[in-house]
């Protein structure tokens, strides 16, 4: 099974990987402290709806003019009147009331105060709603009238045609009603009615009442403007339908309440300039800040939810920051990934505020109940969180209204934001400053390591032998104290290799003496009349001194092999030649073993020593003969590549040892069983070969076949020309 290498730089990297995990706790840090801050928002925006109802507490007198005190209010009824931005043009036409078309009450069936024949949508109804801007409260309708009847031309009668009764007390409780009637469209005044609507002479013109009454395909339009300081707490508005030109009798009347008394009049709720005035006095604060009564409706209010974010903003805000190169590069590149991949920017949201007549939410419902209470919700196009605080206004033991509070949570996010912009750098850096110390650290012990084991395999070849000695390391550390080790044990195995290199010719050497001594010995000894039983111990005696004369030999010839090889001249020859005049020679010594052999016929020449690699072939094949089964040939192949020329001896026969390819070529090894042991081996064969073949810069490999049926020797003989080129 295939294993993929890792380094230690490589492990290194992964490792120093983990230190991507401190952005993600830092990233959850950050949004627990959002959450904290949070909580800190909710405290602090109930304190201030707390403050402002502190403010509002026991003062009957901003609620007696609101209708706050009755028990209920229904709604177009009792009226009330919006906030308008800007005036209304008074055209007839309504497009400055596209924004409030929200706000419009349908009056219709449930609104009908008197009617002819059956009620029918289609013969009357209308749409309305009231606002104030300034000093002036604006009305808009929008009629829905089958057959829309006009007053007479220099008729004085109001009342016999259609036409709109308005109806309010004064701030002084007195009882005002006036009627709207046209000619045609366009500008129309009110006039004043002082008793029976029918005598012309209790109507009298009332210049401070303006309208624009406009035609159109379903009816008409009637816009209105009246002074708030003629405005009390009680208004309405009728319709009297006429439909028939001839007799001009009234079919239907309709309205937000009956004008005919004040009584029967409905309320107007205007948000309290006093209330305004009481929270501009509780100073500039960071939130939307309402005031509504009991029933809901909103009394006064300040601020904008687009500019609500809270305190933390202001932080954000004027928080310093430099100019510097760095800060631009940040701006310019490293935050547009930072927003794109990772932090959230606060998004443009719209908030719809609610209809400020019936304002509805958990947070009301709680004050009015009379506990203080704040809820996070979504703004209404669900772009923004919103956190909305409430807390009651009491007058004794009653609750007459409650302060509502509201911010979005724009600030946390950019002060949020700002955090993760800063703990994002400071962990790029140290996961930058990290990495690349623990990178060269590990590139560091990697190249001594691998400094190490290029040293350990230049001082050891392929063959295990000691080439050089390793230079031990001065670093007081645990690859230092392996690099002595290292170094130590190699001097000593070249000690002892040095000392197994020499032993044979020691040996030779030793042993010399003391066996000419026993053969002289034997010699004499047999010159003498011996006995049968004797003379058979002197001959085995003879045997064994002939033996370790042949080891002797072996050994000699090692050694001066060895010693003579550097001195050799070498020759340009046919190698094709040799190896076949070798073979033929071959089969007439072993006549019983069969040869093989596969070799150019074309002559390839070769400079080298001839007799050495004459000894070469000997060797391998007397090896491959002890080996090899009589009836199993021996293939010699020659083959004459680009660069080289290879030379191969493979016979049938035992496999060899695991592990043991590379050591049969070392002096003085051998794996040889009991069988075929004529002779005495110290496994020199091998070893000479290894040596006639590096004096020729060549290559020995033994291995078993691929088919597993014997073993090969295989010799690479590199040209003269690669050698020179070399």
């Amino acid at each position: 099974m295939f294993k993929f290498a890792v380094g230690l730089r490589t492990k290194v990297i992964l490792i120093s990987s983990l230190l991507l995990a401190l952005p993600w706790l830092g990233y959850k840090y950050v949004w627990e402290m959002e959450k904290l801050l949070r909580q800190g928002q909710e405290q602090t925006l109930i304190g201030t709806t707390r403050a402002v109802a502190t403010a509002l507490n026991e003062r009957p007198n901003l609620f007696n003019d609101q209708a706050s005190f009755l028990s209920n209010v229904k709604k177009g009824r009792d009226l009330y009147a919006y906030s308008l931005q800007s005036p209304i043009k008074l055209d007839g036409h309504l497009a400055d009331w596209t924004a409030y078309q929200t706000n419009m009450t349908h009056y219709g069936r449930e609104f009908s105060q008197f009617s002819r024949r059956p009620y029918s949508a289609d013969s009357l109804s209308f749409r309305h709603t009231i606002g104030k801007y300034q000093g002036y409260l604006y009305a808009m309708f929008e009629v829905n009238d089958q057959f829309p009847v006009m007053r007479r031309k220099n008729s004085l009668r109001v009342d016999r045609n259609d036409h709109l009764i308005v109806a309010f007390t004064s701030h002084d409780n007195v009882f005002h009603r006036y009627v709207i009637a046209a000619y045609e469209d366009g500008w129309v005044n009110a006039f004043e009615v002082n008793g029976d609507i029918a005598d012309p002479s209790n109507l009298s013109p009332a210049n401070h009442i303006q309208g624009y009454w406009r035609t159109t395909d379903n009816g008409y339009n009637i816009e209105l403007r009246l002074p708030l300081s003629d405005l009390g707490s009680k208004l309405g508005f009728t319709f009297y339908d006429v439909n028939n030109q001839s007799n001009r009798m009234i079919d239907a009347i309709i309205g937000t309440s009956n004008t005919s008394q004040a009584s029967r009049l409905g309320t107007v709720l205007i948000p309290s300039p006093e209330i305004d005035k009481i929270l501009k006095g509780m100073g500039h604060t960071s939130s939307r800040i309402m005031v509504i009564d009991r029933h809901q409706r909103v009394l006064a209010q300040s601020g904008d939810i687009q500019d609500s974010n809270g305190v933390w903003s202001t932080s954000v805000k004027y928080d310093d920051r430099d100019n510097s190169w760095w800060t631009q590069f940040e701006e310019a590149y490293i935050h547009p990934i930072y927003y794109r991949f990772f932090i959230s920017e606060p998004e443009a949201f719209s908030d719809n505020a609610q209809d400020a007549a019936w304002l509805k939410g958990v947070p009301v419902a709680q004050a009015l109940q009379g506990r203080g209470y704040s809820q996070w919700r979504m703004s209404s196009d669900g772009k923004a969180l919103i956190l909305s605080a409430a807390y009651p206004i009491w007058l004794g033991d009653k609750v007459m209204g409650a302060v509502i509070a509201e911010e979005s949570t724009v600030g946390i996010q950019m002060l949020r934001n700002r955090a993760l912009e800063k703990l994002f750098n400071v962990f790029i850096a140290i996961i930058a400053i990290g990495t690349l110390t623990l990178f060269l650290f590990a590139s560091n012990i990697s190249s001594r390591i691998r400094r190490l084991r290029d040293e350990a395999e230049i001082a050891i070849d392929s063959q295990g032998r000691i080439k050089q000695d390793m230079e031990a390391s001065e670093d007081r550390d645990e690859i230092g104290d392996l690099s002595r080790s290292l170094s130590a044990m190699v001097g000593r195995l070249g000690q002892y290799h040095h000392y197994l290199e020499n032993l044979s010719s020691r040996l030779s050497h030793e042993l010399r003496t003391p066996v000419a001594v026993v053969r002289s010995s034997l010699e004499n000894l047999s010159m003498h009349n011996t006995d049968a039983d004797s003379q058979r111990y002197i001959e085995r005696a003879e045997d064994g001194i002939h033996r370790l004369s042949t080891i002797l030999s072996s050994m000699t010839e090692a050694t001066r092999i060895e010693q003579s090889i550097q001195g050799a001249e070498k020759e340009t020859f046919p190698l094709n030649e040799l190896v076949s005049g070798c073979l033929q020679g071959y089969q007439m010594a072993f006549p019983e073993q069969t040869f093989s052999v596969n070799v150019p016929k074309q002559p390839l020449m070769f400079e080298g020593a001839p007799d050495y690699l004459a000894q070469l072939l000997d060797k391998l094949i007397a090896n491959a003969e002890e080996f090899s089964p009589n009836d199993k040939p021996i293939n010699v192949v020659l083959h004459n590549e680009a660069d080289h020329a290879l030379l191969t001896v493979s016979n049938y026969g035992p496999l060899l040892p695991a592990n043991m390819e590379n050591q049969l070529l070392n002096s003085m090894v051998s794996i040889r069983t009991q069988e075929k042991k004529s002779k005495p081996h110290l496994g020199l064969g091998l070893y000479i070969a290894r040596l006639i073949t590096h004096y020729h810069h060549g290559d020995i490999h033994i291995n078993n076949n691929a088919d597993g049926t014997g073993v090969e020797v295989t010799i690479k003989l590199p040209h003269t020309e690669k050698l020179q080129n070399s």
